[in-house]
């Protein structure tokens, strides 16, 4: 479809940043998940002891509660059982203000995820842009006129550079992964126009003061970000949903004037994602 084609009225996209208040947004439940081919070091962590189904979906189940108590719609994706690793919506696509991306997934064992969402946005007259090189939503962040980009084992710079090319209108910021971490979001989420989560070591010290200069950062530990600490889910008007295990990381980020929901996500977790992974937002006011 083409960039520019218009979107229904019926069902828009538009996220301008990471932080305004959550309307629309999308999600798999975990009925499915399981760990058969190790794609991160968390999975390795956690392969003998594997998934808890029915734990996942009840944590799942109360994550989807909160985000409609604090008035997000939230549509749930057909889940298929060849599909182990869809919960986490966000890798799919990506919306940038009123353009909606399509992930190019670069593991076989995810692709197909892509199809049931192209399904949903044609059925719903939403249009949008199938971006060509590897690129996977948990590595861009969006915040107003620059997107942050993270250069990862899922994205490369071929993608980033079409970004580039899609969107010139924008600052598109690479910041380059450490070859263990699986997105940019596992080591730095922003939660308002001036506040951010960061695990300082993923990053070199030129891209710490870059992503400085435009935050103030609340710095993540070895432990936190094993338990996903820097992905959590800011849905508006200050509140931020966070993992209940987390109990010293969500103190410091209370003690900086947010609203911290405190939910348990540990299952899930164990396949190497957490609340921001588990959601793909198409609406923010």
């Amino acid at each position: 479809m083409s960039l520019n084609s218009p979107l229904v009225p019926n069902q828009k996209a538009f996220c301008s940043n990471e932080y305004g208040k959550l309307k629309k947004v999308l999600v798999v439940s975990p009925e499915n998940m399981q760990i058969n081919e190790i794609i991160n070091e968390t999975q390795k962590y956690f392969q003998k002891e594997n998934i808890n189904i029915d734990k996942a979906v009840r944590q799942h189940d109360k994550f989807v509660e909160t985000l409609r108590k604090n008035g997000s719609e939230v549509i749930h994706l057909d889940s298929s059982p060849e599909l182990n690793e869809q919960v986490f919506t966000r890798d799919i696509g990506f919306t940038i203000h009123d353009e909606f991306f399509v992930a190019s997934m670069s593991t076989d064992i995810r692709r197909s995820e892509v199809q049931t969402l192209k399904k949903w946005l044609d059925t719903n007259g939403v249009s949008y842009h199938e971006l060509l090189h590897s690129i996977e939503g948990g590595d861009v962040l969006v915040d107003e006129q620059n997107i942050w980009v993270g250069v990862s084992g899922r994205t490369n710079e071929l993608a980033i550079q079409e970004l580039r090319n899609l969107l010139p209108q924008f600052s598109v910021h690479e910041l380059p992964l450490k070859e263990e971490i699986l997105h940019l979001d596992c080591v730095f989420t922003i939660i308002s126009n001036d506040w951010a989560l960061v695990y300082p070591p993923a990053f070199t010290k030129e891209d710490l003061e870059k992503i400085q200069e435009h935050y103030h950062i609340i710095t993540v530990t070895d432990d936190e970000q094993f338990q996903m600490g820097p992905n959590v889910l800011a849905i508006g008007e200050g509140k931020i949903i966070s993992l209940a295990q987390n109990r010293d990381l969500n103190e410091r980020i209370r003690s900086n004037g947010f609203d911290v929901i405190e939910l348990d996500l540990s299952e899930i977790i164990k396949s190497g994602g957490s609340f921001r992974c588990c959601t793909l937002p198409l609406l923010r006011e």
